[in-house]
Order: structure tokens, then sequence, then C-alpha cells
């Protein structure tokens, strides 16, 4: 059996969108003749936003795992601002326009290049040379975010040369990500960064990216990039996750369903993703359908400011506000909604981002109602799996006459199941198989 590392920051007993990906991957390799080796961080020293314990049980018991310290500044972050939550996108997160905030993202931008997580990347590329004279492994990759991840997977291939290949595997892009500006970067911190970013694009024999537009974004970046080494390999679901008890159709189906017409988000979601008139178009629903049990229920992460306006419309307990929830309670909360509300966030180039909960959403099998570019790929995704529909954020009145239809299918059928299974090409296990190829075509 063909072997190869994955070097990634984010792993149980991380939680969040960040740590799916190869967990849930590496649970399909050994069926394609491939045994992943995994460098992570260890829990006691990582900076984690969220945890989520549950999942170390999905870790393959046969999978080995090494676990690395690091050194980072989040200690210093909560210290200066007397926040106990480590932000997300690496302090570029907060919603405050205060001066502390500004000075908080100002140094994240500017003295930690690529990010705040590269204290770790001198722990992982000493185990990573160490496992490498041991294990002898076929390939490398690197997943990120953190993108100074990548930073170690430059390094390996200067150390070893041709001797073994680098995917650079990228979930999100890098200088192009949707709150890069946030950062504040100098010119020079600007140029070191972009730099970095080229040296990986150039140097990994190939580049696994989710979408088609971060793939058309970073050929861009340099004339030396080969078109041909950018790849897509989307974002995916778990089959396990979704194995269900009663039968409709050919899937099987466990869904405790409630008597009430339920909207459900899940995940983080913030002012630039522009979310008020969906709002308003839901306090509309309810009071233009005062017969109907309407709930528009949260799972996540939500500014305080957007929870106390939602809690200040009068709604009559029909919002509910959920923290954080292991990643198999949020699954049980998709498989109880009637719809499921997706929201992309509007910025430069949004049209390539593909948030990892749309294919648990299409997996769920019930209608998504999304927020964002109608002619971005998560539009395109939900329209060729006939999922959903996607309105631009700010058309109150086209997402208010849908949500009115979906509640009138509802009260007529109160299981609303979508009918195609074209997301099924979106399992994990198909995906793992499209990287068993790419590692095929690229180990000597």
């Amino acid at each position: 059996m063909k072997k190869f590392l994955i070097i990634t920051y984010y792993w149980p007993p991380s939680g969040g969108a960040g740590v799916q990906r190869w967990l849930k991957l590496s649970n399909y390799f050994p069926e394609f003749n491939f045994q992943p080796i995994v460098i992570t961080v260890d829990g006691a020293f990582a900076s984690y936003p969220v945890l989520d314990e549950s999942l170390l049980k999905e870790v393959p018991e046969n999978l080995k795992v090494i676990r690395t310290k690091t050194k980072e500044p989040f200690g210093i972050y909560k210290k200066l601002t007397g926040k106990k939550q480590i932000p997300s996108g690496g302090f570029s997160s907060g919603n405050s326009s205060s001066f502390k905030d500004a000075l908080m993202r100002f140094f994240r931008g500017n003295f930690f290049i690529p990010d705040a997580r590269m204290g770790w990347n001198k722990f992982a590329y000493e185990a990573a040379c160490e496992i490498i004279r041991k294990e002898k492994p076929d390939a490398i990759i690197t997943s990120s975010p953190p993108h100074s991840t990548q930073l170690i997977g430059l390094k390996l291939k200067e150390q070893f040369g041709i001797r073994i290949p680098w995917i650079a595997d990228m979930r999100d892009p890098w200088t192009d990500i949707y709150y890069y500006k946030k950062l504040l970067h100098t010119p020079i911190a600007k140029w070191i960064d972009k730099n970095y970013e080229r040296k990986v694009l150039e140097n990994a024999d190939k580049v696994v990216v989710v979408s088609e537009s971060i793939r058309q974004s970073f050929i861009q970046k340099s004339k030396r990039i080969k078109p041909e080494n950018l790849v897509v390999i989307p974002n995916g679901y778990d089959e396990k996750d979704f194995v269900r008890t009663d039968s409709f159709g050919d899937n099987k189906v466990s869904v405790k369903t409630e008597n009430r017409f339920i909207i459900t988000y899940t995940g983080t979601i913030a002012e630039s993703y522009s979310p008020y008139p969906f709002f308003s178009a839901i306090e509309k629903l309810i009071k233009n359908n005062s017969d109907a049990n309407i709930l528009f229920r949260f799972i996540g992460s939500m500014p305080k400011e957007m929870q106390d306006l939602l809690k200040l419309i009068s709604w009559n307990g029909q919002f509910e506000y959920i923290p954080y929830s292991p990643h198999e309670k949020v699954v049980e909360y998709m498989l109880a909604s009637s719809v499921l509300y997706l929201a992309i966030p509007q910025s430069e180039g949004n049209k390539g981002i593909l948030t990892g909960k749309l294919f648990e959403y299409l997996a769920a099998r019930k209608p998504i109602i999304a927020t964002g570019p109608v002619d971005g790929d998560a539009a395109t995704i939900i329209s060729s799996c006939n999922a959903g529909k996607m309105f631009e954020a700010n058309d109150e009145k086209g997402i208010l006459m849908h949500l009115q239809h979906l509640l009138n299918e509802w009260r007529s059928n109160k299981n609303l199941l979508t009918e195609s299974d074209a997301y099924k090409k979106y399992s994990r296990k198909i995906l793992a198989g499209k990287f068993s190829e790419l590692l095929n075509k690229i180990i000597h």
C-alpha cells in the first residue's frame, strides 16, 4: 500500500469547518490503496476557535497521527483584548471599529505573515523530516488554511526536491480572501505575503482548490504557473453522517421532524454576509402567516449586536440561537429542518466561495435558500443538484416570495425533500478517489 503524508493544522479535537475535509477523507484512502500519515498540532498547545471532542471518535484506529508543539500569539491577544475566544480568520473576524481592534488586526497583518499560526511551522517541519526518513512516504499533501502550512510544504520541497512530489491543498483563497483588506497590511507586508503565495503556486507539483473561480484567480498570480497543475476537488459530505433510519425513496433516512416550519442556518455569520434583508423577509413571513408555527434557528457564531437585534424584533420566541454544537448534533438539526439557509459574504471574489456546509446541506436533502452571487460557484452547484435557489443578498422581495412558496409546500407535505441524487458526486469517498487518482499521476 502506498503512503502519503498529510500536514494539516486543523484536526480533532478542533471543531469547525476546517477539520472536516481531511478527517473525513482519511477514512476512505485505504480503499484506494493509500495509507495516510497525519502531522498536526498537539491540542494542548493549539489555538482552535472551537473544540469538538466528538470528532475524535471519527479518527481511524489504524491512522498514524503525529502531534507537535507550537508557539502562537493568541495568549497575548486574549490578555490585551480581554476576549476568551480565538478569532477566526486570524484576528480578522471582529466587527468592532475600536482602535484596539484595528491595532490587533494591524499587528496580525504585519507581524505574522502569512498568518498567526506560523509558529507551528518549525515543529511540523522537523516532524515531517523525521517521518520522511522513517516511513519514506510517496507524496506530501499540505492543507490550508492556515496558509502558513503551505510554507512547510515549500521548505520540504526545497529539502527533498523531486524525490517526493508535493500537493498544496488550498481550501480558501490566500491574498484574495474576502477579509484580507481588514488586516491593514503595509505595502512591504503585502509584498511578502504575495511572494509566499506565488512561490507555493509555482513550486507545488499540484495545487488543489475547491472551486473553479479560485483556480482561475490563482492562475493569474504568475506566468510561471501551469494551468494544468491546478485541479479542482471540492469539499463534500460524509455518507456515514447522513445514515438515517426511516426510508424515503431509495435513501435510508432517519429524520426527527417537528410540527414547525424551521429555517436553519449553521456556522458563522458576520456583517459582511449582509443577512439583514433575509432577516426582514423572515419577519414579514411570520407576520403574514400568523397561523403558522415558524421558527428561525441559528446554530453557530453570530456577532452579539446581530443577536440583540434579532431578539428585539418581536418574533414571539420564533428565533432560536444555539452556540457552537458538536458536528453530529448539527447534522441532526439539519435533518429536522424544513429549509436550510446559506449565506455567502458580500465581497470581492465571492463567486468562488464554496463553504463546506453547502455539501452537507445537499446531503440533508432539504431545500436550500441562499444569498450571494447568483452567478457564483455555489449558485451553480445548488442549481445543478436541483436543491434550492440563490438570491442576491438585497433581494428581500424575492426571498420573501420564495419562503412563502416553501411554507405553502410544507403545509401540504411536512417533509420537504429534494428529489435529485446529483449531490452524491460530492461524497467523501468519491472525492478520496479523485485525490488518489491525482496522487497516482504524480508519484514517480
